[in-house]
């Protein structure tokens, strides 16, 4: 009996001790799985949304050493009477407000501050989409209905192999994809366990094999296809889209701080949701697009391609163009378009009001029928378009 308690023993020191080590060799993992479990709950999400580089693998992207483009301010503009309630009941932590470029309200909420770099989620896509734009113009892409398997061959045999350039743009991949944030065995939290892990976002996206449609049939929102894009931009142009970003994008701007982009553990950057501005940088990126991509004295998008890209494009009327939405009723309300990320992430740009809007949130309840609607009307009654 002794023995055998001394065997025993020796079997739970040494588990214990491999244990241990495993611990010690994968603590980086198991802290940022932990973050991804934690990430969205309610005593934490305001401060996680406004640190995300405590929580993910990241890197900070070269602004330049060029001064910071002016946001003069104009005459400040009273909010609609109900904007209080909605700023408490969608938890919006910070608002700005141009109107003919000048900033005529800021307000942050929640305890955070001006100078927070606040996580876009898929607000990136469409900072991508500008990024994409550039490339098609100047020939680097220049055939949209090229397939993706042409600029990205790892992807030969998944369920994107036969999808075109412009059926990823205006999410109309056909690839099967749960895009249910509230179920733990969705596709898109298993992607972001991917992330939190240090996986290969590349080899996830190689890894789908499914298709719920034939390509280009019809507009299903798959996050991944803005990956795939990704790739294509490094297929095309043998470097890194976060680099081209930075070059491209975030330089001319002229923006306030240098922005941060989360990456996957082999460094690869995550361009569907995982940058990181100030809020009033994103709205500069609403006012450029609200001036045809011009901005900082310079062209930085090309004006066919904002226009192109904030218009309906995606097959059946979807409401969505290359990686911005587009209300399905916009004509009526000023030609009005969004970048739009998950709890409640938004840049707003009326043309006709002249009315760009730029609002980060740490909404729970993003998922609830009607919300995207409130946010919507709150925003065209702020720029006076109802």
């Amino acid at each position: 009996m002794r023995r055998f308690l001394r065997t025993g023993l020796r079997v739970f020191v040494v588990v214990a001790a491999l244990a241990a080590a495993l611990a010690v060799w994968k603590r980086e993992e198991i802290a940022r799985l932990m973050a991804v479990n934690s990430l969205f709950e309610a005593e934490r999400i305001v401060q996680n949304f406004s640190h995300m580089d405590r929580l993910f693998h990241y890197r900070v992207l070269d602004r330049g050493d060029g001064p910071v483009s002016a946001l003069a301010p104009g005459a400040p503009e009273a909010l609609p009477p109900d904007a209080g309630d909605w700023i408490e009941r969608r938890w919006v932590t910070a608002l700005v407000v141009l109107r003919d470029g000048r900033m005529v309200h800021e307000s942050y909420h929640r305890g955070t501050a001006p100078e927070d770099l606040r996580i876009s989620w898929s607000m990136a896509k469409s900072v991508l989409s500008a990024l994409f734009g550039t490339l098609q113009a100047d020939g680097t892409i220049p055939d949209l209905d090229r397939q993706v398997v042409d600029y990205a061959p790892s992807l030969k045999g998944s369920a994107y192999d036969g999808a075109t350039i412009r059926d990823v743009l205006t999410m109309s991949s056909g690839v099967a994809f749960n895009e249910d944030y509230l179920d733990f065995n969705s596709d898109i939290n298993r992607m972001g366990r991917v992330l939190a892990l240090g996986g290969s976002m590349n080899e996830f996206a190689a890894s789908l094999a499914v298709r719920a449609a034939a390509p280009g049939a019809r507009m299903h929102y798959v996050s991944i296809d803005t990956h795939v894009l990704g790739m294509v931009i490094a297929g095309a142009t043998g470097r890194d889209p976060a680099d081209l970003m930075a070059e491209r994008i975030v330089r001319p701007m002229g923006l306030e701080a240098a922005p941060e982009m989360l990456t996957d553990g082999e460094g690869t950057a995550f361009v569907l949701g995982g940058l990181n501005l100030r809020t009033r940088d994103y709205a500069r990126i609403g006012q450029m697009f609200l001036q045809e991509g011009f901005w900082n004295a310079r062209r930085i998008v090309p004006a066919d391609w904002v226009r192109t890209s904030t218009t309906h494009q995606a097959p059946g009327g979807a409401g969505y163009g290359y990686q911005w939405w587009v209300p399905v009723d916009s004509a009526a309300h000023g030609n009005d378009y969004m970048a739009r990320g998950i709890y409640g992430q938004h840049i707003y740009v009326n043309p006709a009001a002249r009315v760009v809007i730029a609002v980060n949130m740490a909404d729970r309840n993003f998922e609830e029928p009607g919300v995207d609607a409130e946010n919507l009307a709150m925003f065209r009654r702020i720029a006076g378009a109802n």
